[in-house]
């Protein structure tokens, strides 16, 4: 059966989650009949206050809730289908790495996850932390990373896979105005390859900018959907822009708004440039000017792989297929070292891993007859046994005479 073309990547039904005590009572109720649909190639806003429900909807979209009642769909599927977690890509509100290991060899690990080829996860892991601005950091333990860093890190291990689906649960958290206007740029590029974006934020200025549409939770429900240029158009208000007036031009202007319309409040002001386009034109300026500095850096524009088309058959999409025994010999034979995740260093290992323990080596007369009783000691076969008289087959060991 062809797929329908317009078919929502994300779906939910009647999408309901009651959490439950110990004893299974009804304790919260985190999501309230809820309905909504994400498009292909959309940017998508899910909004409300702490609590709304937001996490719990990601999580359920992810697999990793159950609903209580409802039905959630990604690609059209159950979100417990393996099949589309390579085409996934998810930043949670914290991103949780393996300190010891550098930028480098975590984005490497991640493509390892997606049985991505060995040369291929070089390409993206460079291509990648150009883009976030970690090339300079690359070798640096996580560890030693400030929190805006590990933000960055945590984006690029995101787009990995290359992802059809992109869920970013507070992405420009922690990051400065260099790396939030960075992100916003790769969202609305990402945009115009044809991926899709959900994203959940606390910071409606960023929503704002790069999201097509959002919807406004509170107590589990949906309280306002739309697109974002609808709901937040002024209708009543007309507002006129014009470079190089006189005052004199601008006070005819106010009179001949006043004689149509009356003695009506007329505001006469000069726009103003945003703090953010202002910061940026100074660090842009400091960059030109080769100024040295120990942090992140502006990032490179969208990398290759990123802007090639989509492959009919992604890498990741082998999953399945190693999941479920297909070939004996695959369960029997060991992978070799490569196959698995990058190891730490010895020392580490070392710090990590419980000291081997030797066993003992086996007395002389094991090695002898290693599949025979252990040998008992000669002071115990002379107390236990005692030779029998030739005359007497029958006598007992140890026994004497009547």
């Amino acid at each position: 059966m062809t797929p329908n073309p317009i078919h929502p990547v994300i779906e939910t039904l009647e999408l309901t989650k009651v959490f439950t005590d110990f004893w299974g009572r009804p304790r919260v109720t985190a999501l309230r009949s809820l309905s909504l649909s994400v498009h292909p190639g959309e940017v998508f806003g899910l909004l409300g206050p702490n609590g709304s429900g937001k996490t719990t909807t990601i999580q359920i979209l992810l697999g990793l809730l159950f609903p209580t009642r409802g039905q959630a769909l990604v690609f059209g599927r159950s979100p417990r289908d393996v099949r589309i977690k390579a085409r996934i890509g998810y930043l949670p509100e914290e991103s949780y790495l393996y300190p010891f290991l550098d930028a480098e060899e975590t984005l490497d690990f991640y493509g390892r996850l997606f049985l991505l080829e060995g040369s291929e996860r070089r390409r993206r892991t460079d291509s990648l932390l150009e883009l976030v601005g970690l090339g300079v950091e690359r070798h640096r333990p996580l560890r030693e990373y400030s929190k805006g860093m590990a933000r960055r890190i945590g984006i690029a291990q995101a787009l990995i896979n290359d992802p059809d689906l992109l869920i970013l649960d507070e992405p420009t958290s922690g990051l400065d105005p260099i790396g939030n206007r960075e992100v916003k740029d790769l969202i609305l590029r990402l945009k115009q390859r044809g991926k899709t974006i959900l994203l959940s934020s606390h910071l409606l200025a960023d929503v704002e900018d790069v999201c097509d549409r959002i919807a406004i939770l509170y107590g589990g429900q949906i309280r306002k959907e739309g697109r974002v240029h609808d709901l937040l158009t002024q209708a009543q208000v007309t507002q006129i822009s014009a470079e190089g007036l006189s005052d004199p031009t601008v006070q005819k202007v106010v009179d001949l708004i006043r004689a149509d319309k009356g003695e009506i409040p007329v505001a006469v002001d000069h726009p103003r440039t945003r703090l953010e386009a202002l910061f940026l034109q100074v660090v842009q300026e400091a960059q030109a000017a080769r100024t040295e500095t120990a942090g992140a850096r502006l990032g490179q524009a969208q990398q290759d792989f990123l802007a090639s088309p989509a492959p009919a058959n992604p890498p990741g999409s082998q999953v399945l297929s190693r999941l479920l025994p297909s070939a004996p010999e695959t369960a029997a034979r060991p992978e070799p070292a490569s196959a698995h995740p990058p190891e730490p260093g010895k020392a580490v290992l070392a710090r990590l891993a419980p000291p081997e323990t030797t066993a003992p080596e086996p007395p002389p007369a094991q090695e002898q007859s290693p599949r025979g009783p252990p040998a008992a000691k000669p002071a115990v076969l002379d107390r236990l046994l005692k030779p029998e008289s030739p005359g007497e087959p029958g006598s007992k060991p140890g026994g004497g005479s009547a």
